[in-house]
């Protein structure tokens, strides 16, 4: 299983079986990625919502390779009328790719909405994803949100995530403070921290969130990726 970080939100995971899932592919608009978009070859998109950061580049690339979009009934909608393979759900929903993977969406607290688009169509809520691999292993991807309480009694208690990607940039997320909490809910063995950097306004420091997550979780590594690399384990 591998997880490559492309800056920002985005992020591609292989599976156990080679199954490439392409999560929020901010990519040719995204000052953090060195990453071609005529590169990327995925089976699967995720999009968390419909912000430009996070929707980025999903038609041309879902036009290029073929993947299917998974996203909010609306976001979902919108591709499929440019002609795209699309699958719709929503927040508690469960779809199965292949029989070999299983997306559950999640809530996230956050605005949403096609802000790409000149008529500021309305996008849906906004989301986070689990994905259940072949093994089993589960990784949360947290979107854009605040700090919630079912990140605990939903995500933590029930999912339990092994690893799992949040946002420490502020602002317009979660800060740090609040990502070291959600961390210690999740009790995950690895957290990511994403959504950072990328421009001024969310600039962080991620070492300092891994010290907060290591005074607050027992047990939980923060991996802290640069854009362009990846991790892998078996």
């Amino acid at each position: 299983m591998k997880i490559e970080y492309f800056g920002h939100s985005a992020f591609q995971i292989t599976s156990e079986e080679g199954m490439k899932i392409l999560i929020d592919p901010f990519i040719s608009g995204n000052p953090a990625c060195t990453t071609a978009v005529e590169t990327m070859n995925p089976d699967v998109i995720l999009v968390t919502h419909g912000h430009v950061d996070h929707f980025g580049d999903a038609l041309e690339i879902a036009n290029n390779s073929g993947a299917t979009v998974i996203a909010t009934h609306e976001i979902a909608t919108f591709v499929q009328k440019q002609g795209l393979n699309a699958i719709g759900m929503n927040i508690g929903g469960t779809v199965s790719i292949n029989d070999l993977i299983s997306v559950t969406m999640t809530d996230a607290r956050h605005s949403s909405g096609m802000d790409f688009l000149e008529d500021m169509e309305e996008g849906g809520v906004a989301t986070g994803f689990v994905i259940t691999l072949e093994s089993g292993k589960k990784i949360y991807h947290a979107g854009d949100t605040g700090l919630f309480g079912d990140m605990k009694m939903v995500i933590g208690d029930i999912y339990q995530p092994d690893i799992s990607l949040i946002p420490i940039g502020d602002k317009f997320t979660m800060g740090i403070e609040d990502a070291a909490v959600a961390a210690s809910w999740l009790q995950s063995r690895i957290v990511i921290p994403m959504h950072y950097n990328t421009f001024d306004a969310i600039e962080q420091d991620a070492n300092l969130f891994a010290k907060y997550v290591e005074d607050e979780s027992l047990g939980t590594f923060t991996l802290i990726l640069q854009p362009g690399e990846e991790y892998e384990e078996e």
